[in-house]
């Protein structure tokens, strides 16, 4: 009997790849045009910005599929917050640029912690992609250590979150609503990578208000 979901889950697998060979090209394309119209710049982002999107989709739906069938694969190991902020900046780095975005980043020296690169990652960058689009003009991330919980802030000077999303962030896992689409989806994502990440019984949470140092969306992620 043909498993769908297994075929499904391996083309799924197959368009990340197609994007993300994609999401090269714009960015090379983007450095060549780099001093021609405005305008040509300004449709290359957005084109890089709707791909992008589209890749964390394609991960969120890959990601949960191997969540329900406990395949998920969780790598836990050191690495350094400075490397893994720079590698999420530099992924959206062009639709930064294009926006004139003020991104002003804080964090720790040195410091490291113990966590899935690729996951945590794969959850900022679906942050900042937001916050980026959303924003008016300036955005802050911030890194820091709280209560023996690594903390990573994402703010911004946009309009804040809808209501329906803070009232979503606060139901329980198993009371999530799927079918509110993309921001469902995300939220639930979000909440599962925090949730992976566990030591000495503490689970990693996300937290998210508004208000904050620019009065607009605030999005945590704190990791034990």
């Amino acid at each position: 009997m043909l498993d769908f979901s297994s075929v499904l889950a391996s083309a799924v697998h197959d368009m990340k790849n197609s994007l993300c060979l994609l999401l090269q090209s714009i960015e090379t394309l983007s450095t060549e045009v780099a001093d021609m119209d405005d305008s040509v710049s300004e449709q290359l982002a957005s084109i890089h910005y709707e791909a992008s999107r589209l890749n964390t989709s394609l991960m969120h739906i890959l990601s949960l599929y191997r969540a329900g069938r406990e395949q998920l694969p969780i790598n836990i190991d050191e690495y350094y917050m400075d490397d893994l902020i720079d590698e999420v900046v530099a992924t959206n780095q062009m639709y930064i640029d294009r926006k004139k975005m003020a991104l002003n980043i804080t964090l720790q020296d040195d410091l490291s912690w113990y966590l899935d690169n690729e996951l945590v990652c794969l959850l900022l960058n679906d942050i900042l992609i937001n916050a980026i689009r959303y924003s008016k003009k300036n955005i802050a991330i911030s890194v820091y250590t709280d209560n023996n919980q690594l903390c990573i802030q994402v703010e911004d000077d946009g309009n804040g979150y809808p209501q329906s999303m803070l009232d979503a962030n606060a139901s329980e896992m198993q009371d999530f609503d799927l079918s509110t689409g993309r921001t469902g989806l995300g939220l639930y994502f979000a909440r599962m990578i925090a949730m992976s990440h566990e030591r000495n019984g503490i689970q990693g949470s996300i937290e998210m208000e508004n208000g904050g140092y620019y009065g607009g969306s605030v999005f945590r992620l704190k990791l034990p």
